[in-house]
């Protein structure tokens, strides 16, 4: 059995945290040590194909789901709250409509249950375009990216991921040819009458696309108990972006 890397902080409540697309469990160190402090014992997971996980060809959401179930296994988490983002956020989503019973309760970040067409692909081909062997450092790898991806915080977002291959050489600890081929199934729509009845928390980034008000209706069809609060000033990324505000809500919603 291939059992997900995961970083474990604290003891007391489980906690899963779950990354989002090209991203990993160290995005999450920081938020992740604060719910520690405050009682949890949190789980910071590298998703299939990211961070220190397995890489594997088989890349959708019901498998990642059965990926989360054995790690929950292996580790005898009957139960835990759990958080995701993005793709993370699919992820939780599927995993409590169909495991409801292991789920206390469910946090959202800046993603609906809807179908998203496929928009890393910039992001992805840029990454590939890097010569493959022949990065050594980290400014080296900022400077090839520059061109294609100008925003200096997505840059450094996704260079969080590199790690010395070998003395000298860096590489990226996801699988880009399979992330490359999966843009489709990363979009996918939760199942129709996949429903999850316990609470629910969506948090949104007032300055991200991601989940209109009209989203709401296609939610609560989903998630009947679901609230939605807006982190405002914040895009996609509203948990790197204001930590403090994201930190409080989410505590406040896991506390209630």
């Amino acid at each position: 059995m291939n059992l997900l890397h995961a970083k474990i902080l604290g003891s007391g409540r489980p906690l899963i945290i779950l990354h989002g697309f090209l991203g990993m469990s160290d995005n999450w160190k920081s938020l992740g040590s604060q719910y520690a402090e405050a009682g949890f014992q949190v789980h910071l997971i590298d998703q299939r194909n990211h961070g220190r996980s397995f890489w594997s060809d088989r890349f959708d959401y019901p498998t990642m789901v059965e990926d989360l179930r054995e790690y929950m296994d292996y580790h005898r988490l009957i139960r835990a709250s759990v958080i995701g983002h993005s793709m993370g956020g699919k992820t939780a989503m599927l995993f409590a409509c169909m495991y409801p019973e292991r789920v206390e309760r469910l946090l959202v970040a800046d993603i609906a249950p809807k179908y998203y067409p496929p928009h890393h692909k910039w992001i992805i081909d840029a990454l590939s375009a890097l010569p493959e062997g022949k990065i050594e450092t980290r400014n080296q790898a900022d400077d090839l990216l520059s061109a294609s991806i100008p925003d200096w915080g997505i840059r450094q977002f996704l260079l969080k991921n590199l790690h010395w291959v070998k003395p000298g050489q860096l590489g990226f600890r996801m699988n880009l040819p399979v992330l490359s081929l999966s843009m489709e199934a990363i979009g996918a729509a939760l199942p129709s009458g996949a429903r999850f009845d316990g609470p629910v928390l969506f948090l949104r980034g007032g300055k991200s696309p991601y989940i209109a008000d009209e989203d709401l209706p296609g939610i609560r069809a989903h998630f009947p108990q679901a609230a939605l609060e807006t982190v405002a000033g914040a895009g996609h990324w509203l948990h790197a972006e204001k930590p403090a505000e994201f930190y409080r809500i989410s505590l406040n919603f896991m506390n209630s």
